[in-house]
């Protein structure tokens, strides 16, 4: 069985998802009418709440410093002389350079009212960074089957996801795919009367209709960059290029490339038969594996592959590269099947050996040979909110209405429809991609998955005694990792600020001195009794929900603090807090965790964010809990890591069984 990974995407200092704040609530179609072309037909406008969002607030100064050090605390010792050290520094901050930077930020803030001020630098963040994007920056999210066993049939279930895809393409190109809506009480405001009352509102007020309704429209700006959009490589920084004329599919088999129109001249889907001619055309293509596989140069470092890919250029490949970029998504069919093997399909999914793979493309959909499913998805356009939408209506759709069935035939001559894209290379070419496979693999081969999965533990329990489940989660990340290295390190949790316009994410740090209070009470050898450690865990799930709180508010301080160094390099000038270690430390983040809430996501992961660090994706249900750990040994364990947090969770839930039963 594949834990169910919910709340990627991640994946890396702000790359990993989180929606447990964020929800999945669909806006209901106006028509019952069934249309081919369209997946639905919302009764608002997907960009209905889009010009009335609020807009991400600029914390205060001394609010970032007090949270800022309330962080640094049980990292450093409340009475070290780091932390005394880390105190100055934050005062004298906000006592000097600090007011005058967030009067730049603030003001740079108001003269770009159309965005946040975490939007532009978050996404040269992203772009600048040269590391490879598999395991570094792509995370990847696993559907379950379907349940009917002839639709995982690989060719059917490619095409009818295929024609799902498109069809949510076309439902939001024409402005109506449901807005995305966060309903605090469905039951009141997921109703004909929300719909009536929102939509005679003009968009410039319509947000406060929802507000009244206690339901909180979410960020739509992110889902135009889902379809013909494509990271490329440039030497010091990418771009990201969009193409929304393009008509064209782009698939993938054995490190060829296949293109074929999947819309006609007007804009229309062709035929689901028609479309799975094309399917099963390339799935029978008895071409040979590419001998010099294109696709794996997308693995490496992106200045070595920015200048590989001048060459390709300047060798004629220009247009075929081209039509890789602008293709609307990018579907690999795999000559591998997953099975039941955890670890094959972990790595198959986030990194594989690179050849049947286009890295740089905003998502691609991955079908292996046994029908299994999933994505593997470029992060620097977007974060959790989108690409869960995207998976979780496709997946809807096309298992509750498949256009194509193990029966279905088909006369298109998918012969003359599809065309497989050749490229020109010389020597130099060649030796890239044979030094891009070798990278690839020595990184991919460092590379070690250990698995949590705990039966019997889960919210449930812990709704009984009011704590958060995600609280818990964290809560056991701490203790476990306190019980295998002795010490608390630096951690990070994604929280998704969609609720604001061009919101991306904020960081939650679960590292606290509540915590910190738990882990040497379990761990230590004085441990107090089960009723006052019911007490500490409460204190933590209280301190957690309300970080969680302010994350999801945009009033954390850790985006607040990269907007203003980032001010601070710009001038020059490198005030003492961010030239502390402690800052850096803060930076380093030894777990990194994330997690995705969704009945249809089988597993999820993502690569640890530094070398000696953990990536955790993880997933708490009614009666289950697990946790897909990344590590990079000997840099850290995570296999002594996993046997640590399954005894944290044991002596956790015993607190809480205790507690229930006394």
């Amino acid at each position: 069985m594949l834990i169910r990974l919910g709340k990627h995407s991640a994946l890396i200092q702000s790359r990993h998802i989180r929606s447990s704040f964020i929800g999945a609530i669909r806006l209901k179609s106006s028509s019952s009418e069934y249309d081919y072309q369209f997946v639905q037909k919302s009764r608002l406008p997907s960009n209905h709440f889009q010009k009335s969002l609020p807009r991400l607030p600029i914390p205060k100064l001394e609010d970032t410093r007090d949270k800022y050090l309330k962080a640094q605390q049980p990292l450093l010792g409340e009475s070290s002389d780091a932390f005394k050290a880390t105190t100055k520094f934050a005062n004298d901050f906000v006592a000097g350079e600090g007011p005058s930077l967030q009067q730049e930020l603030v003001a740079e803030d108001k003269a770009n009212k159309h965005t946040s001020y975490i939007s532009g630098p978050w996404f040269d963040m992203y772009l600048k960074d040269r590391v490879p994007l598999p395991i570094n920056y792509n995370p990847i999210l696993v559907l379950v089957n379907d349940p009917k066993p002839a639709y995982n049939d690989q060719v059917i279930r490619a095409t009818n996801m295929m024609i799902s895809s498109l069809r949510i393409m076309k439902s939001l190109r024409a402005g109506i795919l449901a807005p995305e809506v966060f309903h605090l009480n469905p039951k009141k405001s997921d109703t004909d009367l929300f719909y009536t009352v929102t939509g005679l509102l003009p968009s410039s007020l319509s947000w406060y209709g929802a507000y009244l309704f206690k339901a909180f429209p979410l960020d739509m700006s992110q889902y135009g960059n889902l379809f013909n959009s494509t990271r490329v490589p440039g030497v010091g920084k990418d771009s990201i290029v969009k193409n929304d004329k393009a008509n064209h599919m782009l698939v993938m088999r054995k490190g060829n490339f296949y293109v074929f129109d999947a819309l006609d001249k007007n804009g229309n889907i062709l035929p689901p038969s028609d479309l799975l001619a094309c399917i099963d055309y390339i799935s029978k293509d008895n071409s040979p594996a590419s001998e010099f596989p294109i696709g794996v140069l997308t693995s490496e470092n992106r200045d070595v592959w920015a200048k590989a890919r001048q060459e390709l250029e300047s060798q004629g490949n220009a247009e075929v590269l081209n039509v890789l970029d602008s293709s609307i998504f990018n579907l690999c069919l795999d000559d591998e099947t997953m099975g039941t093997n955890r670890e094959k399909l972990l790595r198959n999914y986030l990194h594989s050996d690179g050849v049947n793979r286009w890295f740089d493309k905003s998502f691609s959909l991955i079908i292996a040979k046994d029908g299994t499913a999933g994505i593997n998805f470029e992060h620097s356009w977007g974060d959790g909110v989108a690409i869960l939408r995207y998976f979780t209506d496709m997946f809807k759709d096309s298992t509750n209405l498949p256009q194509v069935h193990p029966d279905t035939k088909s006369n298109f001559d998918a012969a003359n429809h599809v065309r497989k894209l050749e490229f020109k290379i010389n020597d130099s070419i060649k030796k890239s991609i044979a030094d891009a496979k070798k990278n690839h693999e020595a990184i991919s081969k460092s590379l070690a998955f250990d698995v949590l999965e705990m039966h019997n533990y889960g919210k449930k329990l812990c709704k009984k005694h009011g704590v958060s489940p995600d609280a818990i989660m964290q809560l056991g990340f701490q203790v476990g990792y306190h019980k295998l290295a002795g010490k608390n390190v630096a951690t990070y949790e994604s929280c998704s600020t969609a609720a604001f316009r061009h919101g991306r994410t904020e960081t939650v740090r679960p590292c606290t001195m509540a915590t910190q209070a738990v882990c040497n009470a379990i761990n230590g050898s004085n441990q107090p009794s089960n009723t006052e450690l019911l007490a500490m865990i409460k204190k933590c799930s209280e301190v957690h929900g309300n970080l969680t709180k302010d994350a999801a508010m945009g009033q954390g301080f850790d985006r607040h603090l990269f907007g203003l160094r980032r001010l601070a390099e710009k001038k020059g000038i490198t005030p003492a807090i961010f030239s502390d270690p402690a800052y850096a430390a803060i930076n380093h983040n030894i777990l990194s965790t994330s997690t995705l809430s969704s009945d249809i996501v089988a597993a999820g992961a993502f690569g640890p964010v530094v070398k000696d660090g953990l990536g955790i994706g993880y997933s708490i249900m009614d009666n289950m809990l697990g946790a897909i750990v990344s590590s990079y040994p000997p840099n850290n364990n995570g296999a002594g890591f996993v046997s640590s947090l399954k005894t944290a969770y044991e002596n956790i839930f015993n607190v809480l069984e205790t507690a229930n039963k006394s």
